[in-house]
């Protein structure tokens, strides 16, 4: 990962959220057809060890193969690619929230009326 689209990415979102974005990343790339097959074995790996049991107790080395896994599987994908995926989970449909401020007797748009249950 580059450290311009590091820090971008960074910015907008939290520490949880960043690895979440990375876990999607890396889904969206295993399901990519331009991806060489064989570097999908990767993350592959990195699950596989973590779900296993291993004789080395505690989740330091479980975590830190699942990194090396993604972040050697992100780096060998082609980049292009890679920056698709990224700005595809990045983008954020603009608008604000906002009460509904409306009422029947404001909006001519809206119809008022009653439930009725005609099978009876």
């Amino acid at each position: 990962m580059t450290q311009k689209t590091s820090n971008s990415l960074s910015a907008k979102i939290g520490f949880f959220q960043k690895i979440w974005m990375e876990v999607k990343l890396v889904l969206r790339l295993m399901k990519d057809k331009r991806v060489n097959p064989f570097i999908k074995i990767l993350p592959l790996g990195a699950f596989i060890y973590w779900i296993l049991p291993d004789p080395v107790p505690g989740p330091f080395d479980d975590a830190m193969v699942m990194w090396l896994g993604f972040y050697l599987f992100i780096e060998l994908c082609p980049p292009g690619v890679v920056a698709e995926h990224r700005q595809a989970l990045l983008k954020v449909i603009p608008g604000e929230w906002h009460e509904a401020t409306t009422t029947p007797e404001s909006d001519p748009q809206v119809v008022e009326g009653e439930f009725r249950d005609v099978d009876r």
